[in-house]
């Protein structure tokens, strides 16, 4: 029997692990736009631009064992946009496959209007289609594309932004 996944907010002791997980999602050139690994140090800005009132990150953990992340960011940093928030879910790649993405986004919409959130973006590759078809089975839908954006591996690829208004 598997245990079920706890959903923690992040402390700055997480964030070794956090920078793992992401740093395991760039060799596949799937999901991030970063094309060499990242540190820690480099990370510390990022983390304390989260918190928990209202753009918060989230470690997914089974046991003691961290599983993935999950955070809000600001979308384009602008006070008229502050119900907006793009979501950001990684997973360790033992755990991926095996339905806790769709937990995680699942824990994110659910969560979004605690948090004074209306509406949640994700922005994802054209060509990352299991990421693509998880946030339209929760009911996002293309808002726009941004064609040849981004040059991995000397290929161009689209990225694509979806969107989902919350009902509270």
């Amino acid at each position: 029997m598997q245990l079920p996944f706890q959903f923690i907010h992040a402390s700055i002791e997480d964030l070794p692990e956090i920078v793992r997980i992401y740093n395991t999602t760039i060799a596949n050139r799937m999901v991030t736009a970063d094309i060499e690994p990242v540190s820690v140090e480099s990370k510390v800005g990022w983390f304390q631009e989260h918190n928990q009132e209202t753009r918060p990150l989230w470690v997914i953990k089974q046991e003691e064992q961290v599983c993935g992340w999950i955070s809000f960011q600001s979308f384009y940093g602008r006070p008229a946009y502050q119900k907006t928030a793009e979501v950001s879910i990684y997973l360790d790649p033992i755990y991926r496959g095996q339905g806790l993405g769709k937990a995680a986004l699942h824990y994110a919409i659910h969560t979004a209007p605690q948090l004074g959130i209306v509406t949640i973006l994700g922005f994802i590759f054209g060509h990352n289609q299991p990421s693509l078809a998880l946030f339209k089975s929760f009911g996002f839908s293309e808002w726009g594309t941004f064609p040849g954006i981004a040059e991995l591996d000397g290929i161009e690829r689209d990225l694509i932004i979806l969107g989902k208004r919350i009902k509270s």
